[in-house]
């Protein structure tokens, strides 16, 4: 074992750690010694949004000691950033294996720091968390999750006071401050419990109040009422909230899958608690058939996730992939606010740069500004903040499945998503269609766009380094063809820099500096290459397009678009 990593493996043995994770070190030197190298090689970094890894013994897994240190570091920055005030923050968890334990840990440790702590009593959606923030006039907050990660994995979110996760120059700073816990004596574990307060119904009450107010046509959901609903919530949090908020919301013939209704960390009827599997969604789409439901909806486990299925055109149930339940649910907003004469003229959209550009064209024909945004919902939030004064926020999202309705919380929320995707069934019910049809009549109307995605994970020490290696190639030597169509535009937002490789013409990229690369081709297909910041990944997005000039050309013209993309994904050796 190399000196370095057995010197940290040594002072877990000596230091001042519970005898448990001492005894499941030495299990490892015998039994793992490889398992150990991983554990210890590195310290499991405190990213921009926090932690996330693998459980277990080790500086680079999650534990009661790395949760501790980051904790502590974070407490350190709010009593530097907010030294006039009493400091409060929001704890919530989800249904993972020892989330409860680290949320108990981490607030412990801001209330030995002095710090008034929001604990939620039980496990709590994602969302509810960014809400409570708000809600509570808190300095920050955390969620203990690792979202739609295998069971293996746990993690924590960070929020500031806005209740959207921390964006620079806050992100840097905590992580400065993390890093500068060099031992576990540094962390104070205990001693202020009195400042530690449960909470639950009372925060559950205005949260659901809040996701009511949302609602743009409750006198149809009256008239629909009985639209068949099936929600999985894959063994996580999304069970505490999404039928209540359902039943709220008038709808009255909702049906649990009950294989996944309770909340289980080892998540034992999935591979992967995503609502963008399949298989995850499997369950829910057997009783969706057999009770000929009208709608399919899935949560992830801390539910800020939301995936949905629906029957097509001859009747067979279809999986919407994340653009296209955003290209659903963004125009439901714009189109339904307008139909009852309650749009602003200063009304605003956001999504990210991978997000399908169909949703920027259905804003441009409805005069709506859409703002484009890195990934991740912070920097939605933090779009908001910079708007708010002038523009009126309506819908945000993302291609993975996440959405964010109305401003008074600041991160992706399934809860709030299943009830308005569920209003708008209802909406295309009442005028006599189904939500595929509704889909088909945008793409006729605005154009069809297409989207896919390639996930590519290098395992390892070296994972990392393969993926900065593949993406300083692209830099260095981008292609000036994919596919036979030229590349005509290359956007670097690490760089913050675009470039027309015809003309040679330059400008500036007015968004933060982020490790992405887009290649704009001439028959209009868009590439984007971005490595994971948690993971040793890189996700590579492919979008093309094309008008449609009727519904019944669909299936061929999908089919041409899927020829396109296969054709592009061969031409980069993907």
């Amino acid at each position: 074992m190399d000196n370095v990593i057995q010197e940290k493996v040594n002072v877990w043995l000596n230091g001042n750690y519970d005898q448990e994770t001492k005894n499941q070190i030495i299990l490892l030197q015998k039994e793992n010694p490889a398992e150990l190298t991983e554990s210890f090689y590195r310290n499991l970094e405190f990213g921009t949004g926090g932690l996330r890894g693998i459980m277990g013994v080790g500086t680079n897994r999650m534990n009661k000691y790395t949760v501790g240190m980051a904790t502590q570091g974070y407490a350190n920055y709010l009593k530097e950033s907010f030294s006039k005030q009493t400091i409060r923050v929001a704890i919530a968890h989800d249904s993972r294996n020892n989330s409860r334990f680290f949320a108990e840990t981490a607030a412990k440790v801001f209330a030995a720091n002095g710090i008034k702590v929001f604990l939620f009593q039980s496990l709590r959606p994602t969302p509810e968390l960014s809400f409570t923030i708000r809600h509570l006039g808190c300095q920050g907050g955390l969620v203990c999750t690792a979202s739609h990660n295998p069971k293996e994995y746990n993690g924590y979110k960070a929020y500031w006071n806005d209740g959207g996760q921390l964006v620079p120059p806050h992100d840097t700073n905590v992580i400065k401050e993390v890093e500068k816990i060099a031992s576990v004596d540094e962390v104070k574990w205990s001693g202020g419990e009195s400042n530690i307060t449960m909470i639950g119904k009372e925060v559950d009450e205005a949260y659901i109040s809040m996701v009511r107010d949302l609602s743009v046509y409750p006198e149809i959901i009256e008239k629909q009422h009985n639209l068949c609903i099936v929600y999985t919530p894959i063994h996580g949090t999304g069970i505490k909230l999404v039928p209540e908020v359902l039943q709220r919301f008038g709808f009255s013939n909702v049906h649990v899958v009950d294989e996944q209704a309770t909340p289980d960390g080892n998540f034992p009827t999935v591979a992967y608690p995503n609502p963008e599997e399949k298989e995850t969604m499997s369950l829910g789409l057997k009783k969706a058939k057999e009770i000929d439901a009208d709608i399919l909806l899935g949560t992830d486990p801390d539910a800020d996730r939301v995936g949905i299925g629906i029957k097509d055109n001859q009747g067979n149930w279809v999986l919407m992939n994340g653009n296209q339940t955003a290209v659903l649910a963004f125009n439901y907003m714009i189109e339904a606010r307008k139909a009852k004469g309650i749009a602003q003229s200063n009304d605003m959209v956001v999504k990210t740069i991978v997000t399908t550009d169909m949703i920027d064209e259905i804003s441009r024909q409805n005069h709506i500004n859409c703002y484009n945004v890195l990934t991740g919902f912070k920097w939605i939030a933090e779009l908001i903040k910079e708007k708010e004064k002038t523009e009126n926020y309506v819908i945000g999202g993302e291609e993975s499945y996440g959405l964010m309705i109305g401003s008074r919380l600041r991160d992706k929320d399934a809860v709030s998503a299943v009830a308005i995707l569920c209003e708008m069934a209802a909406y295309e019910k009442e005028k006599g269609k189904t939500l595929f049809e509704k889909l088909l009549g945008l793409y006729v109307q605005y154009g069809f766009f297409k989207e896919s995605l390639i996930s590519i994970t290098k395992k390892g020490m070296d994972g990392q380094k393969q993926i900065a290696d593949m993406m300083e190639g692209y830099r260095k030597n981008p292609p000036t063809s994919i596919n036979g169509s030229p590349v005509v535009q290359l956007l670097d937002y690490e760089l913050r820099k675009g470039k027309n490789i015809q003309t040679k013409e330059t400008w500036d990229i007015k968004l933060p500096a982020s490790n992405v690369l887009q290649f704009i081709l001439a028959d209009g297909t868009k590439i984007s290459a971005r490595p994971s910041g948690t993971e040793p990944k890189i996700k590579f997005y492919f979008s093309v397009n094309t008008k449609l000039n009727s519904a019944a050309e669909f299936d061929k013209v999908s089919a041409e678009l899927d020829q396109r993309i296969q054709g592009v994904i061969k031409d980069m050796k993907l």
